[in-house]
């Protein structure tokens, strides 16, 4: 059985940080990426980064480059997402992903495991 959990999340003021975790389990194998989206209330979900787990570039969506950063951990199976310089639309909730294969890794769509999700609130 696959699990996802994922811990880090909480109120923040703006232009804190926070780093979010997500521990993988019940893998068949190890993934190919592991990635992280997110939901604002009333919007669509959004691709926010991923890492490809045998090395290779990392992706972010554009618009966070430079204030979120993935990480991973190969021996824990966990990802983990630095979020720093945080604004209040960043309030949502961030989701982790497993895609056990290859392929594109920035659309919810190619992703085959998802956690509960963890909220995010960014306000004074």
């Amino acid at each position: 059985q696959v699990q996802l959990v994922e811990s880090g999340g909480g109120l923040v003021q703006p232009g804190g940080s926070l780093r979010l975790s997500c521990a993988a389990s019940g893998l068949p194998f190890s993934p190919y990426s592991m990635g992280w989206f997110r939901q604002a209330s009333g919007k669509e979900r959004e691709f926010v980064a991923a890492v490809r787990w045998s090395g290779g570039p990392t992706a972010y969506a554009d618009s966070l480059k430079g204030r979120f950063t993935i990480s991973r951990d190969s021996a824990k199976m966990t990802v983990y997402l630095q979020m720093n310089s945080l604004k209040p639309y960043d309030t949502a909730v961030y989701y982790c992903a497993v895609k056990l294969l290859g392929g594109g890794i920035s659309n919810d769509g190619d992703y085959d495991y998802w956690g509960q999700g963890t909220q995010v609130t960014v306000s004074s």
